[in-house]
C-alpha cells in the first residue's frame, strides 16, 4: 500500500476512536464508529487476495448492522428523554440496544461467530489492530453508559463470551483463530469487570491490549501462522519463543504473571 495512503487510514482510524472516546453526543459517537469501520476496511482488503476479500465483507456488514442498531437505539431514546447525550440514556429498552449491538461490535459470544473468520482472513498486523484499537470505542461507549446498564446482561454476555472463547479455542490449529477466540475470552472477563468495577475495566483492558500485542509482535517476527510453525520457530530465536511462551502463559493468567492481575481481582470482586 502506498505509505501516504496507510497515513492517512491510520490517522483516520485513530482519529475516530478518540472523537468517540471523547464525544457526549450519541450522533457524533455514531459518526465517529462509522468512520472507523470505513478506515479499517481498504487496510483488511489490501492483500487483494479472496480471504482478505471475504473477511472485509463480513467486517463491513456486521459493523454496520451493530451501527445502524446503535442509531435506531439513539433515536428511540431522544424520542423516549428528548436528549442525545450519552451519559442519558436511562430507558432498559435502549440499553439493552445498545448493549447487544455494541456486543455485536466487539465480537461477543453468542454474536461472535464472524471475528474468527475476519482475523483468519487478515493479515497478522491488520489482526492485531482488530484486536486491540478497534476494540477501544465500542467499551468506552459502554463504559460511558455505565450508570444505566443492566448488570445480569452484561455478566450473562460475560460468561457466554468467556465459556465459548475458552472451549472453542481448544479445537484449532490457526494461531490467528486461537487468538480470536482469546480476544473473545478477554472481552467476556471485561464485560464481567465492567459490571463490577470501571477502573478494574479500564486495567484489564490495558494488560490485554499490552499482551495481546507482545503476542503478536512475536508471532509477526517469526512468521507464524500455525501451532507446527511454533514449534519450528525454537531453534532459530530461542529467546524470542521463550518470551512467546511467558507471554502465552500471562495472557491465559497463570499465577505469578502480569495477566493474572485482572483475573485474579475480577474474581475477588465477584466474591463479595
Amino acid at each position: 500500500m502506498n505509505p501516504l495512503l496507510l497515513a492517512l487510514l491510520i490517522t483516520s482510524l485513530s482519529t475516530s476512536t478518540i472523537i468517540t472516546m471523547s464525544s457526549n453526543h450519541w450522533l457524533l459517537a455514531w459518526l465517529s464508529l462509522e468512520l472507523n469501520t470505513l478506515s479499517i476496511l481498504p487496510i483488511i482488503m489490501k492483500p487483494a487476495h479472496p480471504r482478505a476479500t471475504e473477511a472485509t465483507t463480513k467486517y463491513f456488514l456486521i459493523q454496520t448492522i451493530a451501527a445502524a442498531l446503535i442509531l435506531c437505539a439513539t433515536t428511540l431514546n431522544v424520542w423516549q428523554t428528548g436528549q442525545w447525550t450519552i451519559l442519558h440514556t436511562p430507558n432498559p429498552l435502549t440499553t439493552l440496544f445498545l448493549t447487544m449491538a455494541i456486543a455485536l461490535k466487539l465480537g461477543l459470544a453468542p454474536m461472535h461467530l464472524w471475528y474468527p473468520d475476519v482475523l483468519q482472513g487478515s493479515t497478522l498486523p491488520t489482526a492485531l489492530i482488530i484486536s486491540t484499537w478497534q476494540k477501544i470505542a465500542p467499551l468506552t461507549l459502554l463504559m460511558m453508559m455505565h450508570n444505566h446498564l443492566n448488570t445480569p446482561t452484561l455478566t450473562a454476555l460475560g460468561l457466554i463470551s468467556a465459556l465459548v472463547g475458552g472451549w472453542t479455542g481448544l479445537n484449532q490449529t490457526q494461531v490467528r483463530k486461537i487468538m480470536a477466540f482469546s480476544t473473545i475470552s478477554h472481552m467476556g472477563w471485561l464485560m464481567v469487570a465492567l459490571s463490577l468495577n470501571q477502573e478494574l475495566t479500564t486495567l484489564t483492558m490495558t494488560l490485554y491490549i499490552m499482551m495481546t500485542t507482545t503476542l503478536f509482535f512475536s508471532l509477526m517476527t517469526t512468521t507464524t501462522k500455525t501451532i507446527t510453525d511454533m514449534g519450528t520457530a525454537w531453534p532459530s530465536s530461542p529467546t524470542l519463543m521463550a518470551m512467546t511462551m511467558l507471554t502465552l502463559m500471562s495472557l491465559g493468567g497463570l499465577p505469578p504473571l502480569t495477566g493474572f492481575l485482572p483475573k485474579w481481582l475480577i474474581m475477588k470482586e465477584l466474591t463479595h
